[in-house]
């Protein structure tokens, strides 16, 4: 059986760790001038090289060759994570008493030790106050932040840091050759960024690509994008791009396409996130979008989510301002008998007409010629149903590029406010060809005067009446 290139390839030497300068250059001269701590502490993220430093400073402080293959009998290693009882640290500290069988110290490893228990860290306690003196614990850890604070204090501690880019791809590089792997520099760099700082994610994955890999191409971008389930590049420079020039139809169909083949949305927002990161100097109006992006794990429904962060970005800039108003109650003169004859009357498209024709006198004096409420809100029925129930009972008032929406209730003025109702309403409008308009919720219906008006208002659920002037 063959053996896993991340533990092949792991370091045997503090002067072969890569990325950890700053902890092995201690280290190796503590060694070298005989300052042993009796407790250690190595913090930091996955994959780094906590626990092979720690086995290679074992064996460094007892003076032995380092063999991954063959553990000595003074270096023991504890997983906290199966062995967190107050129990198991019992049992450690009477064996801890017991004199190396050959070593000059007896080491315990201490993996994930956030994993103990807290009465099991209250029993380590005593210990790292006052070990034997032929003992020396080595910790380390993944959450530094659930490590007491009196445990910490009474040990020597390390932080380690994600591995770069940079050295990561070397590092690849360097076992690609070794190991007679084809591989272009593109995907190199595409597994480092994957690997997200950790060394052994990243060549647990390069491991993974070239069973995968044809021998002729051997590992591309394109076959670690389809294996792992990535978005290709152009769409994510085609998403971007539609952010940028406001094109929300464009962007609701890359994305939707993306979904289609599989792309999960986490993903793909986990893309967009290092793409905008290093468009940042350059285009500093994208770190809204960036800090937004970063909810989108976050989210129950992530896909849905992206669309709601995208849309927004890509809508055009507009002051959405939300009045309360104080409107007084008008009495409607009206009879019922008087509203039934004019629902029974009226069709409903006649009905929606009138509605028009409320505003239309304004909008008409404004010269918006291209606003037309009836094709709007034809155009959300049959595209967004979920926005044409609330759009279909507001009223609408234009004057000018200011557009007016009396949502007749503070429950529908909350719907509209929302980034996903909001993004919508814009891609309403540009769809039936009005663009440019600053928008304005109003959680009231629109004042009345004339009864007639106020009887459609009362069958269409809103309304607002305006005086046509006549020469």
């Amino acid at each position: 059986m063959s053996k896993a290139l991340y533990r092949k390839y792991r370091s045997k030497s503090l002067e072969e760790v890569i990325g950890q300068r700053h902890v092995t250059d201690i280290l190796a001269n503590a060694i070298k001038q005989g300052r042993i701590s009796h407790a250690y502490l190595f913090t930091g993220p996955r994959g780094v090289g906590k626990t092979s430093i720690a086995r290679i400073l074992a064996h460094a402080i007892n003076n032995l060759p380092y063999d991954e293959e063959h553990m000595h009998l003074d270096i023991i290693e504890i997983d906290a994570a199966s062995n967190n009882g107050v129990e198991d640290v019992r049992d450690l500290r009477e064996k801890i008493q017991i004199a190396p069988v050959s070593a000059s110290k007896k080491i315990y490893i201490i993996d994930e030790v956030h994993m103990l228990s807290k009465a099991a860290f209250n029993a380590l306690l005593k210990t790292l106050e006052e070990p034997p003196e032929h003992v020396v614990f080595i910790l380390a850890t993944t959450d530094v932040n659930k490590i007491p604070a009196t445990i910490i204090s009474r040990t020597q501690r390390f932080s380690f840091r994600s591995i770069s880019t940079i050295d990561a791809v070397k590092h690849l590089k360097h076992i690609a050759e070794s190991e007679k792997i084809k591989i272009s520099d593109d995907a190199l760099e595409l597994i480092a960024e994957r690997g997200d700082g950790s060394f052994r994610d990243s060549i647990s994955l390069l491991d993974q690509l070239a069973s995968l890999a044809d021998s002729k191409t051997g590992i591309t971008t394109e076959l670690i994008e389809t294996s792992i389930g990535l978005a290709p590049k152009n769409i994510i420079n085609q998403l971007l791009g539609a952010v940028e020039t406001h094109a929300i139809p464009e962007l609701v169909k890359i994305l939707d396409e993306a979904f289609d083949q599989g792309i999960n949305g986490v993903v793909l927002s986990q893309q967009l996130t290092l793409s905008v990161r290093n468009l940042i100097v350059d285009k500093p109006q994208l770190l809204p979008l960036l800090d937004s992006l970063l909810d989108v794990a976050k989210s129950s429904q992530p896909n849905l989510k992206l669309l709601s962060v995208l849309g927004s970005a890509a809508a055009p800039k507009q002051i959405i301002k939300s009045v309360a108003l104080a409107t007084p109650i008008l009495e409607v003169v009206a009879s019922i008998a008087e509203l039934e004859k004019q629902a029974t009357r009226k069709k409903p498209k006649e009905l929606v007409d009138s509605r028009a024709e409320i505003v239309g006198s304004e909008a008409s004096r404004n010269k918006a010629a291209d606003f037309d409420l009836v094709k709007l809100v034809e155009y959300a029925r049959q595209n967004y149903i979920a926005l044409y129930s609330v759009l279909s009972k507001a009223t609408f008032v234009l004057e000018g590029t200011n557009l007016t929406l009396y949502a007749g209730n503070k429950f529908y003025k909350k719907k509209l406010d929302d980034t996903k109702y909001n993004a919508l309403i814009h891609t309403c409008l540009h769809e039936v060809g009005v663009y440019g308009l600053d928008i304005h919720i109003i959680p009231t219906g629109a004042p009345l005067k004339d009864s007639q008006a106020a009887a459609v208002a009362v069958i269409m659920g809103g309304g607002e009446e305006v005086s046509v002037e006549t020469s």
